[in-house]
């Protein structure tokens, strides 16, 4: 299995990297699965004058921005639907800024793959849509852990 890292990466305070790293870890070492983290690509096939200058650019020259974003944006999408099998998502205060996650679940909901929602806050708080979007909703990591072990064991 190959499973699509989604949640915030723009707002989070970390590019969302720390609890990515710590999934990747359990899905590697516990049940031999692979993982797209974007936090970790979301720049590694931009120039160095990109890399650099990008994010500026989205108020200084959106046109530049826009050819850089849509370049991620491309690679996500054919990370998501084309290589990947299911999606584990941390929705949490930062991923509400942003839309690329939103339009993950929702294509992945489109394409019948398994998305597993970790609540980063109360599920009151979440979009309707983006759970209709899900397949299975867990409180925190350990719970979906524990799940996953179960349902996958190695």
């Amino acid at each position: 299995m190959r499973i699509y890292l989604a949640g915030a990466i723009e707002a989070a305070p970390d590019d969302g990297s720390t609890w990515r790293k710590e999934m990747t870890q359990f899905l590697e070492e516990e049940l031999d699965w692979t993982t797209f983290d974007p936090s970790q690509h979301e720049q590694d096939f931009l120039t160095e004058e990109e890399k650099a200058h990008f994010r500026e650019w989205k108020v200084t020259d959106l046109k530049r921005f826009r050819s850089v974003i849509k370049k991620i944006i491309d690679r996500d999408l054919e990370q998501l639907l084309e290589k990947c099998d299911a999606v584990i998502c941390l929705w949490d205060e930062y991923v509400i800024q942003g839309g690329g996650t939103h339009g993950e679940l929702t294509l992945a909901y489109d394409r019948d793959m398994p998305v597993y929602l970790v609540l980063g806050m109360p599920l009151k708080k979440v979009s309707s849509w983006i759970v209709g979007c899900t397949t299975e909703v867990f409180p925190d990591f350990p719970e979906l852990k524990k799940y996953l072990s179960t349902k996958y064991p190695k």
